[in-house]
């Protein structure tokens, strides 16, 4: 009797050891299936936060590779043409951004104090006149295009018909002052003192079988005051600006003339600059073939590219 309940004390035991091993061993078998599935998590977590933080320093490094590019330019149609390079150098990892301006002076003085990489509304000839008269010293970077100067009616809608005295707009600064005199000459309007050329002033008419009374004034304000006289002679972007196109014109500079061959439309920047990285690369896009095709089909002939 005493032996069987041994025996069974011992085999009760046997069993409970048994029970209590299998449930330590399931106990522990979970408490690592969970912190293997924690562990799991929390490195996708971290991949996850690895990815982010890498696109975000992706998107940070792209930005910082565009490098911003200051252009002063006057409207039309050189602002404009700006528009139409402002992807080109984009991909070049350049920043375009176009200041527009509405006179001749302060786009150089701007430049000149650093306030521009470049501008992009004069012709050489403007640009030189500037230099001698400031003693600033900027310089081209490259030649783009020209306008072509050209006579536009005001009161008097032909040229043939124009009267004795007849009032005659003309832009005051030197060199297009010149221009425009020169382009009255090729109409047999007037004769300018043999070699005046490209300096011509009014001081050097010879000759005015009209007595025409040839009026300077800014070139800007030429557009706006077309009812105050006969005729006008206006540079090409102003022009444009006001609506006007040269094959309205009543005459205008031919692609032979000296002015056609003397005044191209440049890039400007302190002298220097002109062969910077950036600059060349302003240049190439305002040479390529999207801008040609630009100013070709949308000009009709008052601009006319250079390369």
């Amino acid at each position: 009797m005493k032996k069987k309940n041994l025996g069974t004390i011992a085999l009760a035991a046997a069993l409970a050891c048994a029970a209590l091993a299998g449930c330590s061993g399931s106990a522990q078998e979970q408490t690592t299936a969970a912190a293997s599935e924690g562990t799991e998590a929390a490195g996708e977590e971290t991949e996850a936060a690895g990815a982010e933080d890498e696109a975000s320093e992706a998107e940070s490094a792209d930005s910082g590779e565009m490098e911003t590019l200051i252009v002063g330019a006057t409207a039309a149609p050189h602002a404009e043409i700006l528009e139409v390079v402002k992807p080109i150098l984009a991909k070049e990892g350049y920043d375009l951004q176009i200041q527009e301006f509405t006179d001749y002076v302060l786009p150089n003085r701007a430049l000149e104090e650093g306030e521009l990489d470049a501008n992009y509304f004069q012709h050489i000839q403007y640009l030189e006149s500037y230099n001698e008269q400031n003693g600033t010293d900027l310089v081209s970077a490259g030649e783009i295009h020209y306008e072509p100067f050209g006579i536009y009616a005001g009161k008097t809608t032909d040229l043939s018909q124009l009267p004795d005295g007849a009032t005659v707009f003309v832009p005051n600064d030197i060199t297009n002052e010149a221009r425009a005199l020169l382009l009255l000459q090729d109409q047999g309007l007037l004769t300018l003192k043999e070699g005046a050329g490209l300096e011509a002033t009014t001081n050097d008419i010879v000759e005015n079988p009209k007595n025409l009374d040839i009026v300077e004034m800014e070139a800007a304000m030429i557009p706006r005051t077309m009812s105050d006289c006969d005729i006008a002679i206006i540079n090409g972007n102003y022009a444009l600006e006001a609506g006007m196109n040269v094959s309205d014109a009543l005459a205008a500079e031919t692609s032979d003339s000296l002015a056609a061959q003397t005044y191209a439309n440049v890039v400007a920047v302190r002298a220097g600059d002109e062969n910077s990285e950036k600059i060349q690369a302003l240049v190439q896009a305002l040479r390529s073939d999207e801008v040609k095709e630009f100013i070709e089909t949308t000009y009709n002939g008052a601009v006319v590219p250079l390369f």
